[in-house]
Parts: C-alpha cells; structure tokens; sequence
C-alpha cells in the first residue's frame, strides 16, 4: 500500500511539473487577473459614458419584475419581488466582447512578433551542408559537364 502510494505520488510530481502543465496554471492565473481588469475597465471607465449617452441608464440595473413583493396573508411574511435581470447579462456580454476582443488582439501582435523572430533566426542560421551523398553527386555531375 505504501509502495502504491509512493509511485501514485511519483506519477503526480511528474504530471504537475511538465512544463505545459505550469505553463498553464500561470496563464490561468494571468487569465483571472486580465479578466479582472477588462471588467473594470467596462464597468468603471466604458459604460458609465455609454449610459450617460443613452439617458443614464446604468445597464447593471436594468431588470424586468416577474412578480412585485407581496406580504403572505396568513404569516405576515414578506415575500421578495422575482426580477429578470437582463442589464447584468449586458454587462457581462459587454466584458466578454471586450474581453475576447483583448485576447485577440494580443495573440495577434505574439504571433507577428513570432513570425519576425522565426524569420530572423531563419535568415541567420547557416545554410545546410550538404550530404556526402550530394557532394558526390556535384562531383559527377561537374565531372559529366567537363566530358561534354
């Protein structure tokens, strides 16, 4: 049982430290704290003139009463008002919009920053030498040049 356990563990230290595993856990986390920003960025700084635009409406209050509040006749209990709050789900389409628009345009600029930097490594490395099999076969070929 302690053998199993140990090689379970084993087996789960060499899952988690693959490059691509970490790799991943850091862009998750980069992920949560860029996703963070964008929505107070459309929260704080891009809807509030969007609302003042649209006659000052703040859109994270906008909500359709399904049913008002009430008080239960026989206890006396007040009973919440049911809402569609369908100014929050504009909120959160707008963060997203906004969101996988960002993540677009950076993964964009790091594939055209990749590009340049394979060129670049492409144009500096050293042409191939050829094989021995292809210098022998320069050789015959020069060779048959000269015979004709």
């Amino acid at each position: 049982m302690k053998e199993q356990t140990h090689k379970f563990m084993e087996e789960f230290k060499a899952f988690a430290m693959r490059g691509n595993v970490v790799d991943m856990a850091v862009g998750i986390i980069i992920g949560g704290a860029f996703g963070k920003i964008v929505s107070s960025v459309v929260s704080d700084i891009i809807m509030p003139p969007i609302g003042v635009l649209v006659g000052g409406v703040k859109f994270t209050d906008l909500k359709l009463t399904l049913k008002g509040a009430s008080t239960d006749p026989v206890t006396g209990k007040v009973l919440e008002a049911v809402y569609l709050n369908y100014g929050q789900f504009l909120q959160t389409t707008f963060d997203f919009l906004i969101i996988a628009f960002s993540v677009f345009l950076m993964v964009k600029t790091m594939r055209k920053m990749q590009q340049k930097e394979e060129v670049k490594q492409e144009a500096a490395a050293p042409a191939p030498q050829p094989t021995k099999e292809e210098q022998l076969l320069t050789e015959i070929r020069d060779l048959l040049k000269e015979r004709k």
